[in-house]
């Protein structure tokens, strides 16, 4: 667990013009959204500044237009591993992609189908498949371990049936930070022929995604979160795709994909500045020590592996703490990885929630913004782990979430402030 060196540091926090403010916050709320790199922002102004029209034209402005609309998309793809960039669609957030996503699938859901979520969910991720219920959609929920606090195999195994239609899970909990075995849990759904959707919203900014090794139908997550513009994209096989419903305009071929399920088409300067996120990881790549000749993913790969060796150290460092303090409870693993009784190995992200018994989680996250530390307390939007948790009772809980560009001096001065409050 080698944290970046102070120079490595140094190069990363200059990518994002926020520590540039003085007497700044400390940003733990990274969970709740990243900051925005300068490459994004200036994207996003070169897009609005210089080829500000409606893509489809012939003219020389529009056909520049389309063309950085469509490189994006490439990027994108390549940024996910996605084999093909038609299967890139792109939207508003994860939230509204995952409603498009169900209003595409209603008309193909048949009174008796299964539905498997998890209780572990943001809601963008329940409700909306939910609705399906309408149809006649039998809901079905996957209920984590309380004592272990981890979805195990055995149970989903006792769900599944040749009824399951689609299971939908997230890659990483955004209050656990556990991160699950979502291509174990693909072999076993497709196993019974039903298919698996995954929401990587936590995930993304801390693992570099790859689609085709998740094993899932369906992958989702916002860029915010991935220290870009409040974007978000959805990837589905090709065939997939092809076979849901059109949601643009009529005449939009069945086969126009990913047009059909983009009504309005995508927000042309967000999507332009999306293609900066891969650009950064690939260039840290190259800054922290990949090889010259290594591929653009490749060396994202290694800026997404020295990122999280440096978010385990500071992980480690917070939650050694919090578990030597007896009136704090952490929900999840107390250690960045950890293989529970079940046998099977387990990491965490740098999401780290926890709650103290005698202090309200709210009375913590008032003093923190008092000395400019930036935390959250709450569900999450994960309600329905709330009651599991006995979350309530402390007015939820709180959530210190870390980003790579995140200091030990940081952690350190977050620890100092808890020491003050918890005795």
């Amino acid at each position: 667990m080698q944290p970046l060196s102070a120079d490595e540091m140094t190069a990363v926090r200059a990518e994002f013009p926020a520590f540039s403010v003085p007497n700044q916050t400390i940003f733990f709320d990274n969970a709740g959204g990243g900051q925005v790199l300068k490459r994004v922002a200036d994207k996003v102004y070169e897009y609005l500044t210089t080829t500000s029209v409606q893509i489809g034209g012939s003219y020389a402005t529009a056909k520049a237009g389309n063309a950085r609309v469509l490189a994006a998309r490439k990027a994108v793809a390549e940024f996910i591993n996605a084999p093909d960039d038609t299967e890139v669609v792109m939207g508003g957030s994860t939230t509204s992609l995952v409603f498009l996503f169900i209003q595409a699938l209603l008309p193909s859901i048949q009174s008796g189908d299964e539905i498997i979520l998890t209780n572990t969910e943001h809601e963008a991720n329940v409700g909306a498949w939910k609705r399906l219920q309408a149809a006649g959609a039998i809901i079905k929920t996957w209920e984590l371990n309380p004592t272990t606090q981890h979805l195990e195999l055995a149970t989903l195994d006792k769900l599944l049936s040749p009824r399951t239609k689609w299971v939908a899970m997230t890659h990483a909990s955004n209050v656990l930070g556990t991160v699950n075995p979502v291509k174990a849990v693909a072999d076993r759904v497709h196993a019974v022929g039903g298919r698996l959707s995954v929401d990587a919203v936590a995930y993304a900014p801390h693992r570099l995604v790859d689609v085709q090794a998740s094993g899932a139908d369906i992958y989702v997550f916002s860029f915010y979160k991935v220290f870009g513009p409040h974007y978000a994209v959805m990837w589905g096989h090709r065939d997939l795709l092809v076979s849901l419903a059109n949601l643009n305009h009529e005449f939009i071929a069945p086969d126009d994909v990913p047009y059909k399920l983009q009504p309005g088409n995508v927000n042309y300067e967000l999507v332009h500045g999306v293609s900066a996120i891969p650009e950064y990881f690939a260039a840290m790549g190259t800054r922290l020590g990949a090889p010259a000749t290594a591929s653009a993913r490749a060396r994202m790969q290694f800026a997404y592996d020295r990122f999280d060796a440096h978010e385990r150290f500071l992980s480690e460092r917070l939650l050694t703490y919090l578990r030597g303090e007896r009136k704090v409870r952490v929900l999840g693993m107390p250690h960045v990885a950890m293989t529970p009784e079940d046998g099977l190995y387990r990491e965490r992200i740098a999401t780290i929630s926890f709650v103290v018994d005698g202090v309200a989680s709210p009375a913590i996250v008032q003093h923190m913004d008092s000395v400019n530390i930036g935390v959250r307390f709450g569900n999450f939007y994960a309600v329905h782990l709330v009651g599991p948790l006995a979350m309530a009772k402390h007015g939820g809980a709180v959530r210190v979430s870390m980003a790579h560009y995140n200091t030990a001096e940081e952690v350190d001065r977050l620890i100092a402030e808890l020491r003050t409050l918890i005795a």
